[in-house]
């Protein structure tokens, strides 16, 4: 069975965070983030993705679609409290996101997120990807090491050996990966008109963050802020500026309670 978190604000809340976090990880490498929401009045919903969050797992198989439900049940869970629901979405999490928001009419008031998988230049080894096409359950490691993450120490030492951590995965589950972004890629689909905050950094060498400047600013949105945040790895939020990318999130969420008619204190 999997599970899902809530954490309370500290004192009155202004909004809820739903966290959706990166394919291979777990949502406790989201502890301080987690934290400095709660500090500033948002409760947070998060959770491990099945197949995610555990030791001894050492392929990861699990079909999309209960990735999106598992989502879904998130997203439910932060809108009990009805106060205005932010998504926050990571890599593949964000990828998530951006499909819901292409096909289905969600109730948030707005969007975060950091380092979408849209176009991916880190690949596994492309024998491995040649496998795959004649083996659904043929292994593959996609080699995503810390250093590809962050070159911030803390991280670095915190999750140098991470037992939760499996980049291993299926020729079906790769499969599944590439189907998804070029579903989000189809110039013919535009996501929810919604606030959208996207952050990207320079230095990341997963994905190609050219490719994500370019779709975002063709979904016409009412409101859209981009940031390529110089020097900054794929873990954007990871990253040894996050301080500041934090503060820069947190004005864009309160802009957007503003416009809404909240006043924040």
């Amino acid at each position: 069975m999997v599970t899902l978190w809530k954490w309370e604000a500290e004192g009155k809340a202004k909004g809820v965070i739903v966290l959706v976090h990166n394919a291979y990880e777990h949502h406790r490498r989201y502890v301080w983030l987690i934290q400095k929401f709660r500090s500033d009045g948002f409760h947070v919903v998060a959770g491990d993705l099945p197949g995610h969050g555990k030791e001894n797992v050492e392929v990861h198989a699990e079909a999309f679609r209960d990735y999106r439900r598992f989502i879904k049940k998130m997203i439910r869970s932060g809108l009990d409290d009805n106060l205005p629901v932010f998504l926050f979405g990571h890599g593949l999490g964000a990828t998530f996101l951006l499909r819901l928001l292409q096909m289905e009419r969600i109730d948030c008031a707005g969007v975060i997120c950091t380092s979408p998988w849209l176009h991916l230049e880190h690949h596994p080894p492309i024998r491995a990807k040649m496998f795959t096409k004649w083996s659904q359950t043929m292994t593959l490691d996609h080699e995503i090491t810390p250093e590809l993450l962050s070159r911030n120490p803390e991280f670095l030492e915190q999750y140098a050996e991470d037992p939760m951590y499996v980049s291993i995965v299926t020729g079906g589950w790769y499969r599944e990966l590439q189907t998804l972004m070029k579903s989000v890629m189809q110039p013919d689909l535009i996501i929810q008109d919604v606030p959208l905050l996207l952050h990207t950094g320079e230095a990341d060498q997963i994905t190609n963050t050219d490719y994500t400047r370019k779709w975002a600013f063709a979904q016409n949105l009412s409101e859209l802020q981009w940031k390529r945040w110089k020097d900054v790895e794929h873990d954007v939020i990871q990253a040894p500026e996050q301080g500041g990318i934090y503060l820069y999130t947190l004005s864009f969420i309160h802009n957007v309670l503003h416009s809404l008619g909240y006043i924040i204190e």
